[in-house]
């Protein structure tokens, strides 16, 4: 049986071949509506409530060190926003109107508090009045006074100085963060179970550190008081600080540098200590105002650095100024 020969095919250009064209196109068209449509379904709100975009929770933190801390914690179930960029000082700082906006976005805001973040305090107590969700690290620790006649009984912030003290707020960001829509809470708490551990050990390697200081030469001399939760874990003793108080906004007069020079003499300390994130010209004055022999060591107490600059993590911060005190009071 012979076969009818298949119709011809329309030329191009042709009317019908024209139509054939539009029907095809109008195929395709439909079926990648089909196909945006199926996926927008797979896409959408999942049942466990959270908002389906893909977005990570947000945390926005205001300083660098506890930025560092609270980004080991989540890992990766939360976006960590940290206000404070590196080299910058806690007590001065400010942010810009966008960034002031990511608090009262945030999901959880993690903040120092005890006075430190004073170019900030009036957003923080802003976000903090509404709906916001936070920790305040000072509420956690166990917060000693300044020590110093010109601070005393004013709290001080600077808890970092002690690896224990931060295993306290490491303990406290957890808490909150597991409670987050979104977050995978037994993620978290595998993170800062490891970071604990991570504490755990720098402690016992600053211990051993400063252990083989001799014990008349373990004095503190620094640019301003920081070092007071650190010289009481490893007992040190505190000879005093350049700038008066507990801020680096304050300036000493004539008679404090030559009171502090004094005793400086007297306590035969071979090193003082200057912040990294400060000029230490005052340092360097007070060091010829002794009349003995004093190198000025640098240190990173206030702020962490940018990377390659020897203090971009806390871990790695803590465990250079260990080395350089020891070298310091060792020599």
């Amino acid at each position: 049986m012979t076969q009818a020969p298949s119709p011809a095919a329309p030329r191009r250009g042709h009317p019908q071949a024209r139509r054939h064209a539009r029907h095809r196109a109008l195929l395709a068209a439909g079926a990648a509506l089909l196909a945006a449509g199926l996926t927008a379904c797979a896409t959408g709100s999942p049942a466990d409530g959270s908002s389906g975009s893909g977005s990570a929770p947000q945390v926005v933190v205001t300083t660098n060190i506890l930025g560092d801390v609270v980004e080991q914690i989540a890992g990766d179930e939360a976006e960590v926003t940290t206000l404070m960029r590196p080299n910058a000082d806690p007590h001065s700082f400010e942010i810009s109107a966008q960034e002031a906006a990511l608090l009262d976005d945030a999901e959880l805001i993690v903040s120092n508090g005890l006075g430190l973040e004073e170019g900030l305090q009036q957003h923080l107590d802003r976000a903090l009045d509404g709906d916001a969700t936070a920790v305040v690290a000072g509420d956690h620790v166990r917060v000693l006074d300044y020590s110093s006649a010109d601070a005393a009984g004013a709290p001080d912030p600077h808890f970092w100085t002690d690896p224990q003290q931060m295993i306290a707020v490491v303990d406290a960001v957890e808490a909150e963060l597991v409670r987050v829509p979104g977050v995978d809470a037994a993620a978290v708490r595998a993170n800062a179970e490891a970071y604990r551990g991570e504490l755990s050990a720098l402690d016992r390697e600053m211990a051993e550190a400063f252990a083989t200081i001799p014990e008349d030469r373990r004095a503190l001399v620094t640019n301003h008081h920081v070092f007071g939760y650190l010289a009481e874990r490893y007992d040190f003793r505190l000879i005093g600080a350049v700038i008066p108080g507990g801020t680096t906004l304050a300036s000493p007069s004539a008679a404090e540098l030559s009171e502090l020079a004094a005793a400086i003499e007297e306590a035969g300390v071979p090193a003082i200590f200057a912040e990294s994130s400060q000029p230490d010209r005052l340092v360097q004055v007070l060091a010829s105002e002794a009349g003995v022999r004093v190198d000025v060591v640098e240190l990173f107490t206030e702020s962490l650095t940018e990377p390659g600059e020897g203090a971009d993590s806390y871990l790695t911060m803590m465990r250079a100024n260990t080395e350089r005190v020891t070298d310091g009071l060792s020599r």
